[in-house]
C-alpha cells in the first residue's frame, strides 16, 4: 500500500479491504510461512493504517482458518491444512497466484462433484421462471461469445452455473455458487479463457438448458460434465501455450 494511503485519506472499510487483501495473498504465496508470529502492530506499521483496521483483517483470517491470535503471543500463521478451503476469499488469493492453474483444475474435479448432480435435481425441480432465466442466459452468451465480449460473457455464464446450482432445490448445492463465480471469473481475468468462448462449450450450455426445462435428468448431468471436461481441457491448453 502506498505511504499516502493512511486512514485519514481513504475509508476505513476499503483500507480493511487492502491490508486482508495483502495479508491473504502473502499467505497463499508461502512469503508468511506456517509458525511465523505478527503483531498488530507490525501489520499496521507495515501498512500504514491504525490498530484497529488491521485487527479487523486479522479477524477475518482467523475465521478462514488461517491464522490465530493470541493475547501476548501474537498473529501465528497456521497450517494449511487448517485453511477454510471453500471460501471465495482463499480461492481468488489462490487463483492469483503462480499456482492458478493448478487450482483451477483442482476446483474444476470439485465441480465435476457436484454440479452434474445439480443439473439432474434441476431437471427434476426447476421453476418455470429458473427455466426462463437459464435459457436468458445462454441467449447473452452466444450474443457475447460472437462478439469476443468476456467480460459480458462472464457475467452471463455464471448468471446461468448461479441459476442452475438454485434450481437444484438444494441449499446446500446452492451455497457452492460463490466457489463456481470464482473459478469462472479467475479463468477470465488471468487469461486462461481463448479469446473468444468455444461454440462447443456455449451450444453444451443450451443442453444443459434444454434438458432442466423438459426434464430429462441423464440429458441435463451428462451435458453438464461436459461443459466442465471441455473448461478444464481449455485451461489445460490455454496454458501449454502460454
Amino acid at each position: 500500500m502506498p505511504a499516502d494511503a493512511t486512514p485519514r485519506t481513504r475509508p476505513h472499510g476499503a483500507l480493511h479491504g487492502d491490508v486482508l487483501d495483502a495479508l491473504g495473498a502473502r499467505l497463499v504465496t508461502g512469503d508468511l510461512v506456517e509458525g511465523r508470529v505478527l503483531t498488530l502492530d507490525t501489520i499496521a506499521r507495515e501498512y500504514a493504517v491504525s490498530v484497529p483496521v488491521a485487527r479487523e483483517a486479522v479477524r477475518v483470517l482467523e475465521s478462514m482458518g488461517m491464522v490465530a491470535a493470541r493475547r501476548r503471543v501474537g498473529v501465528s500463521v497456521l497450517p494449511r491444512a487448517s485453511w477454510h478451503v471453500f471460501d471465495p476469499r482463499l480461492i481468488r488469493w489462490r487463483l492469483a497466484g503462480d499456482d492458478r492453474t493448478a487450482q483451477l483444475l483442482s476446483l474444476s474435479e470439485l465441480r465435476n462433484g457436484f454440479e452434474p448432480v445439480a443439473a439432474g435435481l434441476a431437471a427434476r425441480r426447476a421453476t418455470p421462471a429458473q427455466c426462463s432465466e437459464l435459457a436468458s442466459a445462454v441467449s447473452d452468451m452466444v450474443v457475447h461469445g460472437r462478439s469476443g465480449d468476456l467480460r459480458a460473457y462472464l457475467v452471463a455464464d455464471v448468471r446461468f452455473h448461479a441459476t442452475m446450482l438454485e434450481a437444484s432445490g438444494n441449499e446446500m448445492i446452492r451455497a457452492l455458487a460463490d466457489v463456481v463465480a470464482e473459478v469462472l471469473t479467475g479463468r477470465t481475468e488471468h487469461d486462461l479463457m481463448p479469446a473468444r468462448p468455444n461454440p462447443q462449450a456455449i451450444a453444451l450450455h443450451d443442453e444443459v438448458a434444454r434438458a432442466i426445462r423438459t426434464g430429462d435428468a441423464t440429458a441435463a448431468e451428462r451435458a453438464m460434465r461436459s461443459i466442465i471436461d471441455e473448461a478444464a481441457g481449455a485451461m489445460r491448453a490455454q496454458y501449454a501455450a502460454d
